[in-house]
């Protein structure tokens, strides 16, 4: 059996590496199916496991990725983007943008142009955290050593977004979350952009109790991905808002606590803090 597991591993980091460096080509699946030497079918079958996407879908977020690099700088065009990236048409590159990004390519390239954007720093059980809003709900949320430091890494997110150091409604009813009863909190509404796959695997983290810890292995059981613990650690790394998506209930199957963003220390006492609120109730 573990055996078979390193071949199939082999296999898909091959087929993984085939695309990687062949995505201008666009390569279909029977194209990299026969590179790994098996069948159409049960390579898809073997990639999703493995990747937690299917070849399809990895193929389209590294398009994408080698894409928003290329829009990245100022004289290329959607055009140069397309061309670069081996698409058929700015259509086909439209269309990918506006699936996984939720914005066409020339929003992204304008960097959050015209979008609004309130932030503020708070204090909170667990230290000061910075927290930002649109129209449509939380944005951006974490926990900071350094207030300039953690402005620069949203302003980075949105570089041409309108900031404004204000605080809303939007924020104070996310806030609450730390000092009131989480009954009687209104519901919270979250902004987010990300790949299919990394909003899955966010949405599975909010069904996971308070007070309650889960493992990698359990989340990508639960999106149906039972093979793709580390694609899932990968998605939990990179949640955009602390604690409102409780990427502090993950932990490692041997009951270690594992990694977090925001350090080791406070996601000790946030799961601490959690349970005792949980059995007050």
């Amino acid at each position: 059996m573990i055996e078979q597991n390193q071949i199939d591993y082999n296999r898909i980091a091959d087929a993984i590496t085939y695309i990687k460096q062949h995505f201008k080509e666009q390569p279909n699946l029977d194209e990299v199916a026969e590179k790994v030497h098996l069948s159409p079918f049960h390579f898809q079958r073997l990639f999703t496991n493995w990747a937690g996407v299917s070849p399809k879908k990895f193929l389209q977020y590294t398009s994408l990725e080698h894409a928003k690099k290329v829009l990245k700088n100022q004289q290329k065009t959607v055009f140069d983007a397309t061309h670069e990236t081996g698409l058929s048409s700015t259509g086909r590159l439209h269309d990918l943008f506006i699936k996984i990004e939720g914005m066409t390519p020339g929003e992204y390239k304008k960097g959050g142009n015209n979008l609004s954007i309130n932030y503020s720093f708070a204090e909170s059980s667990f230290g000061k955290i910075l927290v930002a809003s649109t129209h449509k709900g939380i944005c951006h949320m974490a926990f900071v050593d350094n207030e300039k430091e953690a402005f620069l890494i949203l302003y980075q997110k949105f570089p041409n977004a309108n900031f404004k150091q204000i605080v809303d409604k939007v924020q104070q009813n996310a806030l609450f979350i730390f000092t009131k009863d989480w009954k009687q909190l209104d519901q919270i509404k979250l902004h987010l952009k990300g790949t299919e796959f990394q909003l899955k695997v966010w949405n599975t983290l909010l069904k996971i109790p308070k007070g309650v810890v889960t493992t990698y292995g359990t989340v990508a059981k639960h999106i149906d991905k039972p093979k793709a613990s580390r694609a899932v650690g990968t998605a939990i790394g990179n949640n955009p808002v602390a604690f409102l998506i409780p990427c502090h209930r993950v932990i490692q199957s041997t009951g270690d606590l594992g990694q977090y963003h925001w350090g080791n220390t406070r996601k000790t006492a946030i799961i601490g803090w959690e349970a005792a609120k949980t059995d007050q109730n």
